[in-house]
């Protein structure tokens, strides 16, 4: 479905081009481009890491840009803060926005700008006759009177609305604001946005759901890698054709996976199902097979995963590692069946910062290393560095803290600490995240070599390239289900987009 809605000539109400933005090494936005006229809604889409969410936060005046050509109504524009993009007119509607949950509806709408009578004092009749007729003019129904403790996250979007009309927002911008909603609140939200959109306000629309998007905006803007790749109408382009342009890399020597044999099951999970979060995920992963795990952000991957190795609680399924059910939340349970777990977030969850190198790469061992209680220095510094050697881990000691390490090392670090275990399914969560192109390379190798050793693993990424170019099946997840399992021959791009996104395969002509 397509918008019905053909937006006439119109000036240009924001413009931010050429946009940089580094975070130290990292550069998050290399060339962000996004034109925005009055009186249309337009999407800006991209894969997770494309650099949507800088760019948004670039225009709310939470960043400022290294350098960038911005302009509001055609005036330069250059934002210190967050008070100054919304003094420039530009309001950002978050996936869940953050009222004060003891006010009223009317006092979080007006916060700050209450109205006052002749004596100074606020004017509370007046604040609710106001909030009321922007209800009435946004087409709700929502009490002025309200506390706003308990009201659902649609409603508090529009009090989110609201509040920005009644500031004079001339560019709403509305990041992943249906992730929460169900189908009648999303309804009521496109409702608004077009009625606001006729009067003539610009809204920008960031969303992964491709049938919203059809159904929504007037054009689209695509972006890969932090960088601008197109825009369209987006009655004259086609699902198909965004993906392509989203994920349009190819896989090459970064990802030097050789053929291992594939045996028998090692993991297998049925059923599983924590109520709100995913349900009913089945899988199952053979030894030295590598079955990546696939989806948008917010899709379950890492939920099913830290409930696999027991830290999450589940309401329903099983989990089995070799035949053998492993208890429900019980991670030392899992570690003694055989299980290890690389986390996404190494230096919060994966590794003690303060702690040398040799600690932290004995750190899941030590009950096996101790001898009456006790654990010999050097015992330690033999276990780890047969494991750092094997990895080829930097460092200028063992006893040197695992702080002073560069990210690819310290997530060897981590590879180290479960490898020890001699683990037979190895669950790796975002393997690559924040480590340079050459050591992705060498993370990658190590991870062919664990699936050649018989190793069953599971790997979770963000990055689609990395899934295709090392995974034996792509196993994809959408909004907290198993959408499709794809096999590494039929596992190409836009097939994995499509089941992450459920946009339409078009049958060519």
């Amino acid at each position: 479905m397509t918008s019905n809605h053909e937006a006439a000539p119109a000036p240009v109400v924001l413009e931010l081009r050429n946009a940089v933005k580094s975070f130290g090494a990292v550069v998050a936005v290399s060339d962000g481009t996004i034109e925005l006229r009055e009186g249309e809604i337009h999407a800006l889409i991209g894969e997770n890491g494309a650099g949507k969410s800088t760019m948004v936060k670039i225009l709310a005046g939470v960043h400022r840009p290294d350098v960038a050509t911005f302009q509001v109504a055609g005036e330069d524009a250059s934002f210190r803060n967050v008070g100054d993009s919304k003094a420039a007119g530009i309001s950002v509607i978050y996936q869940e926005p953050t009222l004060f949950p003891d006010l009223t509806v009317a006092e979080n709408i007006f916060i700050g700008r209450q109205p006052v009578n002749r004596l100074r004092l606020i004017d509370r009749r007046r604040m609710r006759r106001d909030a009321a007729a922007l209800f009435a003019e946004l087409g709700v129904d929502l009490d002025p009177h309200r506390i706003a403790d308990g009201l659902s996250i649609a409603d508090q979007q529009l009090i989110e609305i609201a509040k920005a009309i009644s500031m004079d927002a001339r560019v709403l911008v509305m990041d992943e604001p249906t992730a929460a909603l169900s189908g009648a609140e999303v309804d009521r939200l496109f409702t608004v946005a077009r009625r606001l959109r006729d009067q003539g306000v610009g809204i920008l629309f960031i969303s992964h759901r491709f049938e919203e998007i059809f159904a929504l905006t007037d054009r689209i803007t695509v972006m890969r890698d932090g960088a601008y790749v197109s825009t369209h109408q987006t009655a004259e382009t086609t699902e198909a054709e965004v993906v392509r342009e989203m994920v349009g890399r190819s896989v090459d020597q970064l990802f030097p996976k050789e053929p291992a044999p594939i045996g028998e099951p090692v993991l297998e999970v049925t059923g599983l199902t924590r109520r709100g979060i995913f349900s009913d995920i089945n899988l199952v992963v053979r030894s030295g097979e590598i079955v990546g795990l696939a989806g948008l952000v917010g899709a379950g991957r890492t939920e099913v995963a830290r409930a696999v190795f027991g830290i999450d609680r589940y309401d329903d399924g099983s989990v089995t590692l070799n035949g053998t059910p492993i208890p429900p939340h019980d991670p030392q349970a899992s570690i003694d069946a055989g299980i290890a777990f690389v986390p996404e977030d190494r230096r919060k969850q994966g590794l003690v910062m303060d702690l040398s190198v040799a600690r932290n790469a004995t750190l899941a061992v030590r009950r096996e290393l101790a001898r009456m209680g006790l654990i010999s220095a050097s015992h330690e510094r033999e276990v780890a560095e047969e494991w750092t050697d094997r990895l080829q881990v930097k460092t200028s000691s063992q006893s040197a803290p695992v702080s002073t390490l560069s990210g690819g090392n310290q997530q060897k670090v981590v590879l180290a600490k479960w490898l020890a275990t001699e683990p037979s399914l190895l669950i790796i969560d975002e393997p690559t995240r924040g480590i340079d192109v050459g050591t992705k390379s060498e993370v990658h190798r190590l991870i062919s070599d664990l699936a050649g050793r018989g190793i069953a693993i599971l790997m979770i990424s963000s990055e689609l390239p990395e899934v295709l170019g090392m995974a034996d099946r792509v196993v994809v997840m959408r909004e907290g289900r198993v959408s499709e399992v794809i096999d590494r021959s039929d596992a190409v791009p836009e097939a994995v987009m499509r089941a992450a996104t459920a946009a339409r395969e078009e049958v060519p002509a």
